[in-house]
């Protein structure tokens, strides 16, 4: 295993099979872990003064959102992550361990033999369950090769290694959790980050669980957070949205205001199918994200294969996001920001207006889309929110 902060080595593309291949655009290899942007931050000498304010350097103000309090709210809201999860530090670890069962259960884990259903009532009782123990929405999909970094690279250790999953688990269990509508509308600042850090909290609670349950069946379970792979072309492949300009999962209910973990499993089951609902037509029109994007981080032109820099995964067709612009401004701010998400016009609570603007999204006619979107700044949307309204709530 290589350190990557003494020696950093090209990592080879490795080609992979095209089956399963759901009906959008798959890279034809698989990325490198450690070149996306929050892992170089911690090896790349090129963004040490950047990795610095954002992970070390803690700047209170008067500023309501970058207070003390505020720094305590976040904080407080990622600990589950940060303590126990450590789905951002690598794979297997925490409540991510890929190990079998807590020993005071194993007895009955391992007793008798597996569960036996047909796909489609087992993957209706996963769906169930997952939604049980806290998951907003929950779809189910194949694993596609690509989808598997081809290296991980450990934050803990600092090491860099070869990454495979396990022979089988090849089912994967995708589930969403919705972010709060009104602290992401105070993006971006303490308050928002720790509607982020919840999100990521309880990803690691419910993929643990759900990981858990599938073992008590008599099958294996990988759970995962934004380790082992790629979350955002899983949850499209298990139906639970389209990517959108601003390299983000848009879901037809929560808009991107969600956070994706997933376990991956030998257990047999019932795949879901790709739903698009308009997002790309939408996206070529709207722009917002990319206006509002305080680093300009984000493509205000056509899709292309060709990412911006080596935190892209190139090869596939879409917009890409310049990482290192993105980061570059969370330095600045000393905080992650998420006024993409804010400013998105799918970013909405259901309701009438909301729900029927969705359906004629989905009609991809240019017209209305246009319409929509003079509504949309007609209306306010995407402002910033007071933050003084939270500290003020009851």
């Amino acid at each position: 295993m290589e350190n990557l902060a003494l020696k950093e080595q090209e990592t080879p593309k490795q080609e992979v099979q095209s089956e399963p291949c759901p009906p959008f655009p798959v890279a034809p290899d698989r990325f490198d872990q450690k070149n996306e942007m929050f892992k170089r931050a911690l090896w790349d000498k090129k963004f040490e003064w950047e990795s610095n304010r954002v992970y070390r350097e803690a700047k209170f103000q008067e500023k309501v959102g970058f207070r003390k309090i505020d720094y305590a709210l976040r904080n407080a809201s990622w600990n589950l992550e940060w303590g126990a999860g450590f789905g951002n530090a690598g794979s297997n670890l925490g409540l991510y361990t890929w190990e079998g069962v807590n020993d005071r259960i194993r007895h009955m884990v391992e007793a008798g033999e597996p569960v036996k259903e047909t796909p489609e009532e087992m993957s209706r009782i996963i769906k169930l369950v997952a939604r049980y123990f806290g998951a907003s929405l929950v779809g189910i999909a194949g694993l596609h090769p690509s989808w598997v970094y081809s290296h991980e690279y450990n934050t803990i250790k600092r090491q860099h290694y070869p990454l495979e999953i396990r022979e089988g688990c090849d089912n994967a269990i995708v589930m969403a959790i919705e972010m709060d509508y009104e602290t992401m509308r105070m993006a971006p600042n303490g308050i928002q980050g720790s509607s982020t850090g919840l999100g990521y909290s309880k990803m690691a609670f419910l993929a643990n669980l759900m990981a858990t349950f599938i073992r008590g069946l008599g099958y294996q379970a990988i759970p995962s957070g934004n380790d082992t792979a790629l979350s955002v072309p899983l949850a499209m492949a298990a139906g639970l949205g389209e990517l959108g300009r601003h390299g983000i999962l848009i879901t037809k209910k929560f808009g991107p205001r969600v956070r994706l973990c997933k376990v991956f499993t030998d257990l047999p089951l019932q795949h879901d199918s790709y739903k698009p609902f308009g997002v790309t037509k939408f996206c070529e029109t709207c722009k917002i994200c990319a206006m509002k994007c305080p680093s300009q981080a984000i493509e205000k032109g056509a899709v292309s294969t060709e990412g911006k820099n080596i935190s892209n995964h190139s090869g596939v067709s879409k917009w890409f996001i310049n990482a290192e612009k993105c980061f570059g401004f969370w330095a600045k701010n000393r905080m992650d920001c998420s006024t993409c998400v804010r400013v998105c016009p799918f970013n909405k609570p259901s309701g009438r207006i909301h729900d029927f603007t969705r359906s004629m999204i989905r009609l991809e006619i240019p017209f209305l889309n246009q319409l929509i979107l003079w509504g949309e700044k007609a209306m306010g949307y995407g402002r910033i929110y007071d933050s003084k309204r939270f500290w003020k709530s009851q």
